[in-house]
């Protein structure tokens, strides 16, 4: 999970890479979260008949992908270097990963019991990441049509910015005792993930986070360039799973 910090949230795209290394956050956890995710299921269903996916999403519907959408544009926006991050396919790595495994939660422990955890326990709900994504995204929107008449992607920027901030201090209450904050972990995680990971998974379109950064790619052989590009420029290829295919 992404570090547990007073970073905030609209910062320069550089200033989030830097911010963007491992960490984890632990959250109080209870029985309440999992009715919380229940109804937020039973509500992203009666908002969308026939449970149709948004086009071109396999896990997110309407309400979900247009939430998601905004939140990668205002968290990687555009700029005269790189496109915003709609346009890198940072949704697409999302909704492939809540509908994956580790969405799912395959190698999660759900058996309980649920005890408040501490900060070095890393994550501590008894929910999967798709059941906190889809009941996190469900009371974020709650909150905002509460608080400004419309749902967070209508919401004008500075608006966004203050969900997210206090998301992230945790200052919201959601019904049901979800922990706000720990929505908030893995939104910023899975915006990473998708800036920075292999473009095979949906993500970093055209490896252009990667090339922003430096990065020279998958390939075993750059550990030679290690030493040829030490604290230079990296001018060499960028190579992703694909062209090493």
């Amino acid at each position: 999970m992404p570090k547990d910090s007073q970073m905030p949230v609209q910062v320069s795209r550089r200033q989030l890479l830097k911010g963007a290394l491992i960490g984890s956050a632990s959250a109080g956890t209870g029985l309440p979260f999992i009715a919380q995710a229940q109804t937020a299921a039973a509500n992203t269903a009666a908002l969308n008949p026939g449970n149709e996916l948004q086009a071109g999403y396999v896990f997110l519907m309407p309400a979900e992908a247009s939430f998601v959408e905004a939140l990668a544009d205002h968290m990687v926006p555009a700029d005269q270097l790189t496109p915003g991050g709609v346009e890198l396919g940072i949704p697409t790595y999302i909704d492939r990963a809540l509908e994956g495994s580790w969405g799912k939660g395959d190698r999660m422990y759900l058996q309980g019991p649920w005890d408040k955890g501490i900060p070095t326990q890393g994550y501590q709900l008894p929910l999967t990441p798709a059941q906190l994504y889809r009941a996190g995204i469900a009371a974020t929107n709650a909150y905002c049509i509460g608080t400004y008449g419309k749902s967070f992607d209508l919401l004008e920027a500075v608006q966004k910015e203050s969900v997210l901030k206090d998301l992230n201090a945790g200052k919201i209450n959601f019904e049901g005792e979800l922990p706000s904050k720990a929505f908030f972990t893995i939104l910023y995680q899975t915006i990473v993930e998708g800036l920075f990971a292999d473009p095979i998974y949906g993500g970093n379109a055209n490896k252009a986070g990667w090339k922003m950064v430096g990065f020279p790619g998958v390939i075993a052989t750059h550990t030679l360039d290690m030493a040829k590009f030490k604290n230079k420029k990296y001018t060499g290829p960028t190579l992703s799973i694909a062209d090493a295919s």
